[in-house]
């Protein structure tokens, strides 16, 4: 009876210790890495002119890529947590944190980050092989998650996040190369324009994410992070505004320009483009009224007019790119 009770507590410890690991590898945030599937949204086969997206072969291989970027980043986010331990304790929502609380050991925590970066690396570079082509056909998607490790993961972590705007930069180039590295896994070439929008809303979210924190630290936010000393809500603010006018200007000329989306007998993608002004204006809503915008898979997954927006887009992009074949 004691040795079953002993199994039990056991069992249950060990349950606590594995959901606190999960908790800190941020599995909410995972949303970010959809950026992966944008090439294969918008590109089309160049034998038949189908959008590649239709073919399942190809779109398997877009959520394999998906998920080796989560392990990824979820490898990224312990590594930040340790670096930021002792930070994180004098936060007022991050000492919540599984490591900065106690309640995951930081030993377990590097543990999880060398296991999952063991099993992302090499499993990128794998995924790049196809059989009777060779196994050094190709290797940019491997060298693609491999520098968004060493650019997140390292760089990052333990230097660019405290220079000042280089910070704001290096956050958005982690968006870029999710978006690279999806066309990369498929061999299809991506526009410069699609390409130039997801910079700017990385851009535009990086910019957020900073606001959040210096409203929500005030005054000890030099304190808490170097780096929050050297902006200013004005400042911020005035580079928000320039980043969402470069935004909007940029999706709409994605929309009438790119080579791979329909443009006859007009840009019919053009009427996407009130839904994304929308959802930049309702994450601005949300910002400024309700002090949101530290996390946007938060506040992604929690804003129903935001979802039901998002979700309006997709299937307008993917109802025109299907009906214009």
């Amino acid at each position: 009876m004691a040795h079953s009770l002993e199994l039990k507590e056991t069992r249950a410890r060990g349950a606590a210790v594995l959901a606190e690991l999960l908790r800190a590898m941020r599995p909410k945030e995972w949303i970010k890495n959809i950026f992966v599937f944008a090439a294969i949204a918008f590109a089309r086969d160049s034998a038949n002119g189908t959008p590649l997206w239709q073919e399942l072969d190809k779109l398997l291989i877009v959520a394999v890529a998906f998920v080796l970027f989560c392990m990824a980043a979820s490898a990224i986010y312990l590594i930040n947590d340790l670096v930021d331990i002792e930070k994180d304790r004098a936060h007022p929502k991050k000492k919540s944190r599984p490591l900065a609380s106690g309640r995951l050991s930081p030993a377990l925590a590097r543990v999880a980050a060398v296991l999952l970066l063991l099993l992302a690396l090499p499993g990128a570079f794998l995924l790049d092989y196809m059989p009777g082509q060779g196994l050094l056909r190709d290797i940019d998607f491997g060298v693609a998650l491999l520098s968004y490790v060493l650019i997140q993961g390292v760089l990052y972590s333990y230097y660019l996040k405290n220079i000042v705007i280089l910070d704001i930069f290096t956050i958005a180039a982690g968006f870029v190369l999710r978006a690279v590295a999806g066309a990369l896994v498929l061999d299809i070439q991506i526009t410069y324009w699609l390409l130039m929008c997801m910079g700017l809303l990385a851009l535009f979210l990086g910019l957020a994410k900073r606001r959040a924190e210096l409203i929500l630290l005030e005054h000890g936010a030099g304190e808490h992070r170097r780096i929050l000393a050297e902006y200013s809500l004005p400042m911020l603010d005035q580079m928000i505004s320039i980043i969402t006018a470069a935004t909007i200007i940029a999706y709409t000329l994605f929309t009438t320009t790119a080579e791979t989306l329909p443009r006859h007998p007009f840009p019919i993608m053009l009427i996407t483009v009130p839904v994304v002004i929308y959802l930049i204006f309702r994450y601005l809503y949300l910002m400024y009224k309700h002090g949101e915008g530290g996390s946007p898979a938060d506040l992604i997954i929690k804003d129903v007019p935001f979802i039901a927006a998002g979700a309006l887009w997709g299937a307008l992009v993917l109802a025109i790119l299907a009906l214009a074949h």
